[in-house]
This record gives structure tokens, sequence and C-alpha cells, in this order.
């Protein structure tokens, strides 16, 4: 790989996350393999949305700072887990998006099937637990889970995508975050249409005519579709109640 290009895609990364409000402040983290032995991550410290060429860290996969005059992010050890477990991909990427991180507060996944290309394309979206930032508890909470998915949302942190290169893992970021805010709406409403088991069936039928890996983990097929006002109204007055007598 051509480190230069690599850096100028980090650095638009970088600035696509910031603009859109994926990550704040200094949030988040990217970083592309390229080459068995050598990685280009983000450095610590600095806002995605203003990360020059120079400011590039590589290291080699045990986190050793081969070049660069930053430090490496903080959550480097993430990366270098979801490296180690999938040798079919080469980037990562971490940020902060506002409905996955909702979400992922609520303790809330995104298993359930409801939108035909992110169960065609991702699959289960599962939370792994909380884990302390920048500690070895991250890469541990995760290291199990990155092996078969490729969106994984962290409980009460965030997100991490991989992909086989960098704007394969930016896309799927935009993608989780995209279904975390449609869901998180449907939910408000009360009122959320599940794919059933055929539909989603249909679906992982033809992630080979994409080029999609075919033993992506499924979705949970919800077999309640509706939840009406009217019962959303019983549960409230219930808890109410409930809370009363307490």
């Amino acid at each position: 790989m051509n480190e230069l290009n690599v850096k100028k895609e980090i650095i638009e990364v970088g600035r696509r996350l910031w603009t859109k409000d994926f990550v704040a402040a200094n949030d988040g983290n990217i970083s592309v393999k390229i080459s068995e032995h050598e990685i280009l991550c983000t450095p610590s410290g600095v806002s995605k949305g203003f990360m020059t060429e120079e400011m590039i860290v590589k290291i080699d996969t045990s986190g050793k700072v081969l070049r660069g005059s930053h430090r490496t992010t903080s959550e480097i050890k993430m990366h270098l887990e979801a490296y180690s477990r999938r040798t079919d991909i080469r980037a990562v990427v971490h940020s902060h998006p506002p409905y996955c991180l909702a979400l992922a507060v609520c303790g809330i996944s995104l298993d359930a099937c409801l939108l035909p290309e992110v169960v065609l394309q991702l699959g289960k979206i599962p939370l792994a637990p909380y884990a302390t930032p920048s500690t070895e508890e991250v890469p541990q909470s995760i290291s199990e889970l990155i092996k078969t998915h490729d969106a994984v949302l962290l409980q009460n942190h965030g997100l991490i995508t991989i992909g086989r290169d960098l704007p394969e893992a930016y896309y799927k970021t935009e993608t989780v975050e995209h279904f975390a805010k449609i869901y998180y709406l449907a939910l408000a409403t009360g009122r959320v249409n599940y794919l059933d088991t055929d539909e989603v069936e249909k679906l992982v039928s033809i992630r080979k005519l994409y080029g999609i890996r075919e033993d992506l983990p499924g979705c949970t097929v919800c077999k309640l579709n509706k939840i009406s006002q009217d019962d959303i109204k019983k549960i409230v007055e219930e808890v109410v109640k409930g809370y009363i007598k307490k």
C-alpha cells in the first residue's frame, strides 16, 4: 500500500466522522493495516477533523511505535485485537455515533431484522459488555464477537466497525448509525414492523450475488411486529401502579 495515500484516506475519514458528529472533541480512532506487520493509526489527543499527514503514527502489530512524533491512539489495543482475530480485514474504525451510543447506553443491541440492506450487509450487530476505555478490558470485551461480526456496539462507549479497506469500514459506520437512528425513532412510536423468517432467508440467499460474506451472523427474527399505543399505555400504567405501591 502507498503510505501517503493511506494517510490521506485516514485524514478524510476522520474529517467525515467529525463533520457528521460521529465523534466529538478528540474522540474516536482509525487504523489501517498496510502490511503484514505494519499499521497506520490516528494519534492520541487530536480532533479527527483536524489531522495532518505528519500526525499519523506507524506501529507494528504489537503496538510498538515505528514512526511518528505523536502518541498512538489510547484504544489501539482494541484495533490490534480485531486484526489478530480477523486476517481478512485491513481497517478498523471506532466512533461514538449518537444514536448507536444512545442504544448502547440503554443496553439495546441492533440484532433485530428490520432493514433489508443491514440484514444483507451486516446481519446481527451485537452489544459488547461495558469495559473501561483504554484498558485491556476493551479488547477482551470484543474478542469473541469480532471473530464473526463486522460491527459491534460497545455498551456505554460507542461502535467499532471493520473492513477489507478503510472506505468499507467507514461506510459500515454510516450504515449502522443510520440503522440505529431509524430503530430509535421506530421504537419511540411503539409500532415496529420486523422482517419475517422468509423475508430474511431471501436476503441471505442473495449475499453471494453481491460478493458479501455468506456466513454473517443472522439477525433475530421477532415474532411480535406491532405494539399498539393502547398496549404501551397499559404497560406504563402498570409500572406506575407498581411504583406507587412501593
